[in-house]
Formats: structure tokens, sequence, C-alpha cells
């Protein structure tokens, strides 16, 4: 216990708010739970001290900008008409976003958009942070109760103990033991929920199947403050583990598609199954970054032709979805510039965190390989910090993640060359080729970056040669496999 309320005071005279540090015990026979079984640990030591009805999580990289935001909060949780709202959640925001957000790390969609159209349903997600929880949310729902294995921890129960007396610290240390939860409901019934690398979108998950509605509150002023990483190779590992916990969720008895549908209805099992089959994207991202430039480099055409009335859907689904995605950008206040690194960062990842990712929870689920927790470096180099400014890619290091991204940078750039050079020497008509050429020209300008790393750059930010050596190589197999393929048609 490093300071009491109504004991210490700040140099001014003024009264100090509880500050207690917690170091969660672990042991190899005991599973730790990742982030969720510390944010356990946490709900029943304050419990043992206070138990205080509100609780608000918050990540060690974030922090108040707006000493206003408990007032806010409690206008939602006091509210007798709102007694069923189990959570406040406000948006992340983060500082130091470059002018034109190249890694898309402000996540406006996920942290902004989509929360609105939550909102008008049941309520949004759990994002892992910046929320405000009703304490008793975590026991059950709005009409039952679930009891604790001690009174002590039980929401209703009256804390009426110095938080440094021997009884209550004596309670604080037994319910942090890594044993503790052994034999209880905690993880499953009660606090946050195991079972999914994000426990923040299960928990959320869970508590709006149980009945408790949530709210999305977006103040002009920035609640809270965050960092975010500031390199490829970073954003990407932090997308791939958000994917592989999904799909846990997508993939488990709790599968919003099924599970949520029934509990809350199709639309909030729907706008669950949004997030929680994210990785699946990554099927017709990578199949149309490869098979028709590879079909255009061999000669033949997949789609239809400019005269034949089926061009004219292909057309309209693509610019139909983009023009849609990017008046939602604009009306929240965010730039073209930032809506178009955002859609290039949607391709970059389809091609790597989502297809690792997927890769990753499928061997996983067959008992092939194993994954962990994966923390998120946002530990701000000197050199990484200046390229971000700057708007320039970093890359850097040799990482699995760039390899298919390199792959598709090479074979679209190849089969745009191709194209072009058959269009002049007249070996190919415009009408049949003007998709494939338009989808390589598409992927040469979101690759740009990419290019730019392997062939004009000699700062520590470049492509490692490794990756572009390996993603040659790949290319080339991936023609010769093409090549056969298509030969025999």
């Amino acid at each position: 216990v490093l300071l009491e309320s109504g004991k210490d005071k700040d140099i001014s005279g003024v009264e100090m708010p509880n500050l207690v540090y917690v170091s969660r015990q672990k042991s190899k026979a005991s599973h730790h739970h990742f982030k969720a079984g510390a944010l356990n640990v946490l709900l029943r030591v304050s419990a043992a001290m206070t138990n205080a009805p509100l609780i608000l999580t918050l990540d060690c990289d974030m922090y108040s900008n707006d000493p206003n935001t408990p007032l806010q909060m409690l206008c939602f949780m006091l509210d007798s008409k709102m007694s069923k709202y189990g959570y406040v959640q406000f948006p992340q925001r983060f500082h130091g976003i470059n002018k034109n957000d190249i890694y898309g790390g402000e996540n406006k969609r996920l942290f902004q958009i989509n929360p609105i159209g939550m909102d008008g349903l049941a309520g949004t997600s759990y994002v892992g942070t910046g929320t405000f929880f009703r304490r008793r949310a975590f026991f059950g729902g709005p009409s039952s109760c679930v009891s604790a294995e001690k009174p002590e921890l039980n929401p209703n129960h009256v804390v009426d103990k110095s938080i440094q007396s021997e009884a209550v610290l004596e309670m604080a240390q037994s319910v942090a033991s890594c044993e503790y939860e052994n034999g209880t409901k905690w993880g499953y019934k009660m606090g946050f929920r195991y079972g999914s690398l994000v426990e923040d979108y299960f928990t959320g998950y869970q508590l709006n199947c149980e009945g408790w509605d949530s709210v999305f509150y977006h103040p002009d002023r920035a609640a809270f403050w965050g960092d975010i990483p500031i390199n490829l190779d970073d954003v990407l590992s932090q997308n791939k583990r958000w994917c592989v916990g999904l799909l846990e969720v997508g993939f488990s008895k709790y599968s919003p598609i099924i599970f949520g549908k029934k509990s809350r209805g199709i639309l909030m099992g729907l706008a669950y199954s949004h997030f929680a089959f994210w990785g699946i994207w990554s099927i017709p991202v990578t199949i149309y970054a490869f098979i028709p430039q590879l079909a255009l480099i061999n000669g033949v055409s997949p789609f239809p032709k400019v005269s034949e009335p089926w061009f004219f859907l292909y057309v309209f689904l693509f610019l139909g979805s983009y023009i849609q995605d990017c008046l939602d950008f604009m009306l929240m206040g965010a730039t073209f510039h930032r809506w178009w690194n955002d859609q290039r960062m949607w391709l970059i990842r389809g091609i790597s965190s989502y297809l690792f990712g997927s890769i990753d929870f499928f061997l996983k689920s067959l008992g092939i390989s194993t994954f962990g927790f994966v923390i998120t470096n946002k530990v701000i180099d000197d050199e990484q910090n200046k390229h971000y400014e700057q708007g320039v890619f970093e890359f850097g290091v040799a990482s699995p993640l760039f390899v298919p991204l390199t792959t598709a940078a090479i074979i679209n750039f190849i089969a745009f060359s191709v194209g072009v050079t058959r269009l002049i020497l007249g070996q190919s008509k415009l009408e049949d080729i003007l998709i494939q050429l338009i989808l390589s020209g598409f992927g040469i300008v979101n690759c740009w970056p990419v290019y730019e790393a392997i062939l004009l750059r000699n700062d520590k930010g470049k492509m490692p040669l490794k990756i572009t050596f390996l993603s040659s190589l790949l290319a080339f197999s991936l023609y010769s496999l093409s090549y056969c393929l298509t030969s025999k048609i």
C-alpha cells in the first residue's frame, strides 16, 4: 500500500486517493491466463480492500486527458433508467500519430465508427482500455447474481476496515495467489473471461449476452490518450494476435453467429461476428493479390470483358465498397490521405496478419502449434520515430509477415509490366485484360512503400535482403506452379 485515502496528503494538503501496487504471483503449475488473469487478480484485491462499485480499466501506456471524464461516466451509471448498463466505453485516442497515419494506427473504424453503430443496438464491445465498469456486471446478469466463493468478494459487501489493516492485507494476499482460482468460477462465470487472447472483446461480448447493455461515449475532448506502435512489424504482430484471439471466439461454443444471435438478436450477433471472423478476410484478399496477376502473366483472363454485362458488376462492387468506406471515414472527420493509408493497411493485414493469424489458429486447433501472448512493443526509437514523422514505412527486421507482402508486390509489378507490354505489342486486347490491369496497378500503388524499401533506401528501415530473396524465390515458385496449371487448360 503506497497511499491510503484519508491519511496521505500531497504537498498542498489535499487528500490523495488510494494507491496500491499489486505484484501477481505466477507458477508453472497454474495458468496465469495472460491479461485477463491479471485483471481478475486486481478485481479481487480491490474488492478485498475497498469493493468500490465502479472500476476503470486503463492500459499502462494510456493516461487521463480530461478530469471531467469520471463525472461524464456517472451521468450514465447513476441514471436509474440505465441500471442495465454494465460499462461505459470511451474511444481509444492516440497522440503522436503522424499527419497521414501511415499505419492506420488510429483504427478509426474499430474504435470510433463501428462502436457508434453498435451503440444503437445493445451497446458497443469492450476494447480493453478507457472503460468504466459496474462491479456488479462481473457477477452474472442484471437479474441473476453469481455469488463469489468468499462473501468478501461479492459486489454488495461493505469494507469497513483500513486498507492497511492486517485482516484486509491478508485477504488481499490470499485472493492474489496463483492457485486461488482453482475450482472457482473466475474467468468463466465471474470476472474477465478466459478462453481467448482478446480478453477484452470476449468479456464485453459475454456481458452483453448475459443481459448487460453498454454505452459508447465519444466526447470532443479525448478522455484518454495512448501510444501506438510506429513500425510495421509491431503493427502487424499486434493485429495477428488480435486475429488469433477473435477466431478463438468465432469458432468456439460462444460463436456470435450462433450463441450471440440467440442471446441478443441477429443484429448484435452479426456485429460481433464482424470482429470474430476478421481472419477470414485473408482468403479473398490473398486470392485477389495473386491469382488474377498470375493469370495475366500466363495469358489467361478469368474476368468478363468490358463489353460483357458482368463487367459492370465488378466495377460497381469495387467502387461502391470503396466510396462507402471513404465516406464513413470522411464523415468522422478523417482526411482522404488517412483513409487511403487505412485501406492500404487493411490490404497489408489481409495478406500478412490475418493470413498468419488464421494459419496459427487452425494449426493450434489441430494440436500442431502453440502461441503465446506477445506484448506490443511501444518503446520509441529515435530513428524509427524520425521515419514515422516523415511518413516513411519502417521494415528493418526480417519478419515472416513481410514475405507475402513483398511477394505480392513483386508479382503485381511483373503482371502489370507484362500486361502493358502485350498491349503495346498487340498480343492482347484491352477489353480482355482491363480488370487484371486495374488490379495489378492498384496493387503497385498500394505496394509503393515496399518498392521504396527494396530499391531506394539504405537506412536501417529498408527491407532486409533475406526477405527480398525469399519473396523473389516464392514469386518464381508461384509463377512456375501457375504456368504448369495454365498450360494444361
